[in-house]
């Protein structure tokens, strides 16, 4: 009897240890959501009103703002962006508000405008080159690519008019 007591104790603890790796295996894919930024309070932003409220009112109804325009009008802009990713992927937006409240010169709101995801570019880099206009030179191009250009017509070389050389003088 003690011998099957052995075995099913050894059954037990292997039955432990597989489930445990089995936890921590799955664990690994549980999705990561994040929150950046300001948190929107949906009743606070629409107690903000053109034409009734200043900078003073709306600081002190939405805080702060995420960041001011550095040029023109000095509007206020309230940033908030929920993520999601899985493991060790990168992370994607799922939700984003971007809330810019405009003013006058005199500080007074003039209006409230409200953008969501259709404002995040998709940036997708190709490769490790970054592609632009313009010619495609090889290594020798660019190497004798000068040759025969110094003193040609017209590039204020040798022979040129008022130069002095035989086609000028």
């Amino acid at each position: 009897m003690p011998q099957f007591s052995r075995h099913s104790r050894r059954g037990r603890v292997l039955i432990a240890v597989g489930l445990s790796a089995l936890l921590l295996g799955t664990s690994a894919c549980t999705r990561i959501r994040t929150h950046q930024g300001y948190q929107v309070d949906k009743l606070l932003v629409d107690s903000v009103q053109p034409g009734i409220d200043n900078r003073a009112s709306v600081e002190g109804t939405l805080g702060r703002p995420s960041f001011a325009s550095q040029f023109g009008e000095q509007d206020w802009y309230y940033v908030s962006r929920n993520m999601r990713s899985l493991a060790f992927s990168n992370p994607k937006p799922v939700d984003q508000t971007v809330l810019r409240v405009r003013f006058d010169a005199a500080g007074n709101v003039v209006a409230v405008d409200r953008m969501g995801l259709e404002q995040v570019a998709h940036i997708s880099p190709t490769g490790d080159k970054t592609p632009t206009l313009g010619r495609h030179r090889s290594l020798f191009d660019e190497i004798f690519g000068n040759i025969g250009a110094v003193g040609a017509g017209g590039m204020g070389g040798a022979g040129g008019p008022g130069s002095g050389g035989p086609n000028g003088s």
